[in-house]
């Protein structure tokens, strides 16, 4: 980021001085001492900035400045920052990243000139950014400190849309081992290979009459497939560069607003009160060889992407999944899973009130699970991968599934399809939307959730 010399600052930085000694500071005047810290370099400005901060102190200082941490001017600074915020909090933390975590467990009070702050502290990243925040201080559903950038401009990971597509017998680049994400959506199937999807995060394609963005999100492991139809209106969605609680916000592209990517909703923006939750479709994780020997006219991705990238087996974010390190700090962790453990997550009506997680091991273990989320009951089904289906299993009672045979109670063997499951007499139990996902980032999301291990 550049580094800015403001000169008009000097002059306004000596009358709010003298203001501040007898009255506390107007939310301009608190913004314009916070700026000062972001750029200014002349000799003791940043002193003077922080001493009328101290004399003037309120709570909604402590995010912004925590934010400086990481974006400020020098070192020193950092540390003349760092000094201010321990006298105030009485807290030993040193730099962004602690602080943010005591930020979360603490929850102090946000002000509505640290939604103004965020959208100048980013503006020089990307001129985008700013139409994020500013002026939405009462269009929020989530906490402001807690969104954290993540590196990138908007759609700096380019999103695929409308890509080029093969048939799985042209697509020679892949061996059977390589893990793909499949989706079959109105009777068309398509597999997004991860070494390709990896370097572009999102996908917006067609099935059928449907336009479907799957979106994946590294950090936490999960693709997710979503309609991006609404009680009729299209939502043209892309990578915010943001993150949530380690998990990527996208954007609208009409309002700018940013969106829950677990949920499928907008969290911060015009659109974060209007009742908007995208339909989930299924998907699921499995190997390219499982993937076409049970949909052998499948489409999938080619590597003319119009990008140039290395889309090698496992090249994309190799060191970060190779460790259960996270990049970005979480409020919560949980051990009853490695953070980057595979749980399964059942999406029925109720998943947000009854929330569950399904661990994949034990899925590859026991090649099936029977269960309820609310007032649905399901079952799961998986294959030797791990790679798990879901159906709903209305008032059917299933009592085995060996070596591919489903049995329910009255001696009945069940057809077993992609999309559906059916009885010898004709009747039929639909599939659920389902996806995978590392467990810090389901339970960072819902810490209330069961979990099947």
């Amino acid at each position: 980021m550049k580094k800015f010399t403001i000169l008009p600052f000097i002059l306004l930085l000596q009358v709010v001085a003298v203001q501040s000694q007898s009255s506390s500071l107007s939310d301009e005047e608190i913004i314009t001492h916070l700026k000062s810290l972001l750029y200014v370099a002349e000799k003791n400005i940043d002193e003077e900035a922080l001493n009328i901060l101290d004399k003037n102190w309120e709570e909604g200082m402590i995010a912004p400045l925590v934010e400086i941490q990481r974006f400020g001017s020098s070192v020193k600074q950092s540390y003349k920052i760092n000094d201010l915020l321990r006298k105030k909090t009485k807290q030993e933390h040193y730099g962004f990243f602690e602080w943010m975590g005591w930020l979360w467990d603490t929850k102090p009070d946000i002000k509505p000139y640290y939604f103004e702050f965020k959208a100048i502290v980013h503006q020089h990243i990307d001129d985008r950014f700013p139409k994020y925040f500013k002026g939405r201080s009462q269009q929020a559903s989530i906490r402001l400190e807690e969104v954290v950038w993540g590196g990138v401009k908007q759609d700096g990971i380019p999103p695929l849309r409308n890509p080029k597509l093969l048939n799985a017998s042209e697509a020679d680049y892949l061996a059977d081992s390589d893990i793909v994400f499949g989706a079959y959506i109105n009777g068309v199937a398509k597999a997004y290979p991860k070494r390709i999807l990896a370097w572009h995060e999102m996908f917006i394609d067609t099935f059928g009459d449907d336009l479907i963005c799957g979106v994946y999100c590294t950090l936490c492991g999960t693709v997710i497939a979503y309609d991006t139809e609404h009680n009729g209106t299209t939502y043209n969605l892309g990578t915010s560069g943001f993150l949530y609680r380690s998990n990527k916000l996208m954007y609208d592209a009409s309002t700018q607003s940013l969106w829950n990517t677990i949920e499928g909703k907008p969290v911060l923006g015009p659109l974060f009160d209007k009742g908007i939750e995208l339909d989930v479709l299924p998907i699921v994780t499995t190997t390219w060889g499982e993937w076409k020997a049970t949909h052998p006219n499948t489409k999938v991705l080619s590597l003319d992407t119009g990008y140039k990238r290395d889309y090698g087996e496992g090249v994309a974010y190799q060191s970060y999944f190779e460790t259960d390190d996270l990049m970005f700090p979480v409020p919560k962790s949980n051990h009853s899973l490695p953070n980057k453990a595979e749980v399964l997550i059942v999406r029925t009506p109720d998943y947000e009130k009854d929330p569950l997680a399904i661990s994949i091991k034990y899925l590859k273990k026991k090649k099936w699970y029977r269960g309820s989320i609310g007032s649905t009951r399901f079952i799961v089904i998986a294959d030797k991968t791990g790679a798990a289906r879901v159906y709903d299993s209305s008032s059917i009672k299933f009592n085995s599934y060996k070596k591919g045979i489903l049995m329910d109670n009255q001696n009945q063997e069940w057809n077993i399809a992609h999309d559906k499951l059916t009885s010898p007499d004709g009747t039929v139990l639909e599939r659920l939307p389902s996806h995978n996902m590392f467990w810090f980032a389901w339970y960072n999301t819902y810490p209330k959730t069961r979990l099947a291990k």
